[in-house]
């Protein structure tokens, strides 16, 4: 006998993970469904990782509504969940007298969306805010911020899994269909039967969409290719750098600090049809070097560590290529069926507002019993390298594997990586720990790391060689043992 839930949310990224934690606030039987073998493996983790204010977005949008409510409660959040986040604000600069125009036309859009504190500044005043940045004078906005998007998506997903949401992951669906006034949703791997369907899987959320009955939705994927810079040059980079906005709100190359100390040049923006493109490309990363150097003083290519792309689902219009809102919708030819279409940028800003937007459409039809049992706290796994000498060494004393480092970058100890191996979805992957952990993420990019971070999977896991997988589902890292 099937299971049957009350909801499966189809997609864990950071807007389905979000859905799955508001949801258990109701007494539901909640399900996950994601492709890939761990939450946010795709748009929710492969871009900047700002918290946008919610100046470049039409006013009245779901775009720019959900912007500015989801930066404005961001604190709460960050706290509730235990994750990385800095009020670092958000310089946008200008060269010319377009530019300036641009930025007066985007702080009056701004203003009329609510966003606290725009103000225009000059050369001076830039100077005083980053000595780093580029440009003759700027739009300041206050609220922006950044935030570790890895470490977002998890928290959101573990505190939903805490409250006893189901997560299934290497769950691709391929089939949906309603018998009986139940869904029956067909992966590669099994069948799940529910009585409420939501649409989280961003960019493939116009084909599920078409499985639930609901056509005419045509998603373009926009590929962003970045370069990531060591960390020792993100001590001169105060907050995100971005460029006048184009004539659409697009911004253009930007350079932004990580919560974690490195710094990141891009994106580009190139339309792509395969969706899973996430190679790099040469001519573009020319590019990038030109343009992050207009943003960024200390582009050089010694800094370079890495780099990397994501892909953003932008809804458009088929005739006229006009990018359109946000979709959070209930359909009468799609009974029992929240659908999330065209969730890109500001996503990730945007994920618990839209998510409550998405409950409130559920709550219209069914009366939904709280869960006072609910726990909006999670704990997240302790960083070491952020406490003080004295703090880790109570913690060696209290625990030997604090005292054992595994990744020499990022000072990630063995402890760390324990508690990521047993981390409570059940991820087991060398890229569930890497994006748990930073481990893999330094200088080195793994080079002493990685095959250490394996060891541990296998001892702790009981698994061969053969069965560590790097991140997606086939990504076998080794095909046996050389020696013994």
């Amino acid at each position: 006998m099937k299971q049957v839930y009350d909801a499966v949310i189809i997609g864990a990224g950071v807007v389905g993970s979000a859905v799955a934690r508001e949801l258990a606030r109701f007494h539901l039987k909640i399900g996950v469904l994601e492709k890939e073998l761990d939450v946010g493996c795709e748009t929710s983790s492969r871009n900047t990782g700002v918290l946008h204010a919610g100046f470049t977005y039409k006013t009245g949008s779901l775009k720019a509504q959900c912007s500015v409510e989801g930066n404005a409660e961001f604190d709460k959040v960050a706290e509730e969940l235990d994750i990385p986040f800095k009020r670092t604000g958000k310089v946008v600069v200008g060269f010319d007298e377009k530019d300036r125009q641009s930025l007066i036309k985007y702080k009056a859009i701004g203003d009329a969306n609510g966003v606290p504190g725009l103000t225009m500044i000059d050369k001076q005043r830039l100077e005083e805010l980053d000595s780093s940045a580029g440009g003759e004078f700027a739009m300041y906005a206050p609220s922006s911020a950044i935030l570790n998007p890895f470490i977002y998506t998890i928290a959101l997903a573990e505190n939903a899994r805490q409250n006893g949401v189901d997560f299934y992951f290497d769950q691709e669906v391929i089939g949906i269909q309603r018998i009986n006034d139940l869904y029956e949703i067909t992966t590669r791997h099994g069948v799940y039967q529910t009585r409420w369907v939501v649409n989280c899987a961003g960019l493939n959320a116009a084909r599920i969409s078409t499985l639930l009955g609901i056509d005419g939705y045509t998603i373009a994927g926009f590929k962003g290719e970045y370069f990531v810079l060591d960390k020792r040059v993100g001590k001169y980079l105060n907050m995100p750098v971005y460029p006048a906005p184009g004539p659409t709100g697009g911004f253009a190359t930007h350079a932004t600090p990580t919560v974690d100390g490195n710094v990141l040049v891009g994106p580009s923006s190139e339309l792509v049809e395969d969706f899973a493109d996430y190679g790099a490309t040469p001519a573009v990363m020319e590019n990038l070097i030109a343009d992050g150097a207009k943003m960024f003083k200390h582009m050089k290519r010694e800094h370079f560590i890495r780099n990397f792309s994501g892909i953003r689902p932008k809804l458009i219009n088929k005739e006229t290529r006009q990018v359109l809102d946000f979709v959070v919708e209930a359909r009468a030819e799609a009974p029992n069926t929240i659908n999330l279409v065209g969730i890109e940028s500001p996503g990730l800003t945007c994920a618990l507002p839209l998510a409550r937007r998405a409950v409130a459409l559920m709550r219209e039809q069914e009366a939904l019993t709280p869960n006072e049992s609910f726990n909006p706290r999670r704990k997240g796994i302790l960083c070491f390298a952020g406490q003080s000498r004295e703090v880790q060494k109570e913690l060696i004393a209290q625990d030997p594997n604090y005292g054992e480092i595994i990744c020499r970058c990022e000072t990630v100890t063995k402890a760390e990586i324990l508690a990521a191996v047993h981390n409570c979805l059940g991820v087991e992957t060398v890229l569930g720990i890497k994006n748990r952990t930073r481990a893999t993420m330094g200088r080195c990019q793994g080079g002493y790391c990685e095959t250490r971070i394996a060891e541990i999977i296998q001892e702790e896991l009981q698994k061969k060689a053969t069965g560590v997988i790097y991140g997606r589902p086939g990504s076998t890292m080794f095909t046996g043992r050389v020696r013994v």
